[in-house]
């Protein structure tokens, strides 16, 4: 019988649907960043939007991985809680965030956080914040290479803002933040692409630093242009995707081979004819902002092809000659793997023993945490 790695001791499977997670493929993926760049732990900053999970920066600790990139209060928190030393706050504080962002601060002084920021209002509000509360503000100043949806266009006199920041005090200006997720294409024309705009942004901060007397960082990228920033000297690189990976990325960066570690696990519940079968996977168990072929993957059976989803029942028309029953399980690979992890409270972790051997709590899937 061949193996599947997918499969789940069926002594130690639970009611579905739910997300499994793969310890020694999550290990794997790790250990091939890692050598990505050269054993350098110090240029990866991993974003933990994938998987919102303490037990996985415990992980990363494990393997010398201490500095982390959020997008939410409550991923920055679940950092400190996990004794994360350095944490990036890469979504500009606006409105109530700014104060939650202080308390942040206030509660975990063990941990050394930083934000981005792409406007002088919010900068003079910050340091205003900042006096206020005693506090020296981390910041970075946000770069946009054609994402569109934050930051100072690179090809503007971004400088002018770096300078006001360096010039305020309570503000402690620590460089560039950039993400680039828009680019998209072969590795070849990714890499133009990263280069065309990298190296104006670079040598203009050269020119920057020439007046200060400590030295400017760039955290740049996200797994699109991880391959690029990895071979960058003094680079900090932040993708998220790679702990778990997913059907998206295997097929739009074939170049980074990392292991899916994370499987979707459902039941057929029905059989409505005698050529379609309906399985527990609705749209509240998997991402489902892309159309109905790409939502996700059934392991081990192209034959089995989505026709309906809503929010409780996925219905497939089976194209082969497998005869599945009602109650049989279903595996399957999520398209977006990130929004999939989030729609879940928990995840359960199968061990190189094919058994479920713990459960994980999503806990920064949650809006807030304490603060």
């Amino acid at each position: 019988m061949q193996y599947n790695w997918w499969e789940i001791n069926p002594e130690t499977l639970i009611d579905t649907p739910f997300l499994a997670v793969y310890t020694d493929r999550m290990q794997f993926n790790i250990e091939k960043l890692i050598a990505s760049v050269d054993g350098n732990t110090q240029k990866l900053r991993p974003h933990i939007k994938t998987h919102k999970t303490g037990e996985i920066l415990d992980l990363f600790k494990t393997y010398k991985i201490d500095k982390v990139k959020c997008a939410t209060i409550a991923e920055a928190e679940l950092s400190a809680m996990h004794h994360i030393s350095d944490v990036l706050l890469a979504y500009q504080p606006a409105g109530l965030k700014k104060n939650r962002w202080i308390k942040l601060i206030q509660k975990y002084p063990s941990s050394v956080f930083s934000t981005i920021v792409d406007n002088l209002k919010t900068v003079e509000e910050l340091a205003q914040l900042a006096k206020e509360n005693n506090l020296t503000l981390n910041i970075y100043l946000d770069i946009n290479t054609g994402m569109n949806r934050t930051g100072v266009n690179f090809t503007d006199n971004w400088e002018n803002l770096a300078n006001r920041i360096i010039q305020l005090p309570m503000l402690n200006f620590l460089g560039l933040h950039i993400y680039d997720g828009h680019v998209k294409g072969t590795m070849e024309q990714r890499k133009q692409d990263v280069l065309y705009s990298f190296n104006q942004i670079n040598n203009r901060l050269s020119i920057l630093q020439q007046g200060l007397d400590y030295k400017l960082k760039i955290v740049a990228g996200g797994s699109n242009t991880f391959p690029f920033y990895s071979t960058i000297k003094d680079i900090e690189c932040s993708p998220g995707t790679f702990i778990f990976w997913d059907v998206n990325y295997q097929i739009q960066l074939p170049e980074q081979d990392f292991k899916h570690a994370a499987v979707i696990v459902g039941t057929i519940i029905s059989k409505p004819t005698s050529n379609t079968l309906c399985i527990d996977i609705g749209y509240k168990s998997v991402a489902s902002e892309n159309p109905l072929d790409k939502r996700l993957t059934i392991l081990n059976d192209k034959n089995l092809i989505p026709i309906a989803h809503s929010e409780e029942h996925l219905v497939f028309e089976n194209k082969g000659e497998k005869d599945y029953a009602i109650g049989e399980t279903i595996y399957a690979l999520p398209y977006h793997v990130c929004p999939t992890c989030a729609l879940y409270e928990s995840i359960q972790v199968v061990n190189k023993q094919d058994n479920i051997s713990n459960q994980w709590s999503v806990l920064a899937r949650n809006k807030k945490i304490s603060i």
